[in-house]
């Protein structure tokens, strides 16, 4: 039985250690989130830190103490426990204010910052986000001009069993797509979220963002890009939303108002049809026959058939 388990406990390491090490292709991580390219991801940050130390501060104290405590006055030292100290209203009344302190400073930068992040007024462009399995939409309000977007043609084709692609060999292996969400730095935008079959979440960490993508619903987030964060910047749906939830990744392109704007216009003329439709109470066009042929064929029809049922 020992040697069982023993091979066991061997088998699990072993295999915990070549997934560590195996070559395999996947998403740049790191230990902690990121300042961003804009103000409120900047200040997300600021939050994020200041509560991070908060908690180390409290934990090395608090830790501090209970160790020393059980090293210091441990049975084996000839330590005798105090049966005589069961209420102290003093110390209740301290290890009570100091975390209600504690709290009311975190909380109000923290209520500061959550209201910001929910302050989508005064926003210049608003795009309509859609998740699909497995595919982002984007509508850009007023505009037009709509986008699908999906995962890149090569890391599509690496992803299939048997492509004989190395996955390494991919630039931005399942973080590129074919067509991008295209943005102007400078800029308010509002995002409204929804999805067409199941939850999605839509992240990018660069902008600080992730919000639920829910069918039937309107999630709502905005951001602004600081001018001299022209690029772009990637993401990835963060909802488990099916069988292909790993291929359907997020690209930000952000461009200088003039650069968008010329390639708004440039999808606006793409986008028109070639032939518009024409109104509804416009002539009907001419025929061989002359302009009366079509009437002169539908009085012709109509009497064959009063013929016919007579």
């Amino acid at each position: 039985m020992k040697m069982k388990k023993s091979g066991f406990l061997l088998t699990a390491l072993a295999t915990a250690l070549l997934a560590l090490i195996a070559p395999t292709a996947q998403a740049a991580w790191t230990l902690n989130m990121t300042p961003g390219i804009s103000a409120i991801s900047r200040n997300i940050y600021s939050l994020h830190m200041m509560v991070l130390w908060v908690c180390v501060v409290l934990a090395v104290l608090v830790f501090g103490v209970m160790i020393y405590s059980l090293v210091r006055f441990r049975k084996s030292q000839g330590a005798v426990p105090d049966t005589t100290l069961v209420h102290n209203t003093k110390a209740e009344i301290i290890w009570t204010l100091i975390p209600i302190i504690i709290l009311i400073v975190m909380a109000v930068p923290a209520t500061r910052t959550l209201i910001e992040t929910d302050d989508a007024t005064n926003t210049e462009l608003t795009i309509r986000v859609t998740g699909y399995q497995w595919k982002w939409g984007y509508e850009y309000v007023d505009s037009g001009v709509t986008v699908l977007s999906t995962l890149d043609r090569d890391s599509n084709l690496a992803r299939q069993l048997g492509s004989g692609i190395d996955p390494n060999s991919v630039p931005n292996y399942l973080l590129n797509v074919d067509h991008p969400l295209v943005v102007p730095a400078d800029t308010k935008v509002r995002l409204l979220l929804s999805a067409q079959d199941v939850i999605h979440s839509w992240w990018v960490p660069a902008l600080a963002i992730k919000k639920d993508a829910i069918p039937g619903f309107v999630n709502e987030a905005w951001f602004k890009i600081d001018a001299s964060n022209t690029g772009l910047y990637r993401g990835q749906c963060a909802e488990l939303c099916g069988r292909d939830h790993g291929f359907m990744p997020i690209v930000v392109d952000v461009r200088s108002k003039a650069d968008f704007a010329a390639w708004l216009r440039t999808q606006k003329a793409l986008q028109q049809p070639a032939d518009p439709a024409a109104p509804a109470n416009a002539a009907p066009a001419a025929t061989p026959g002359g302009a009366a042929a079509p009437a002169k064929a539908a009085s012709a029809a109509s009497a064959a058939r009063g013929a016919t049922q007579g």
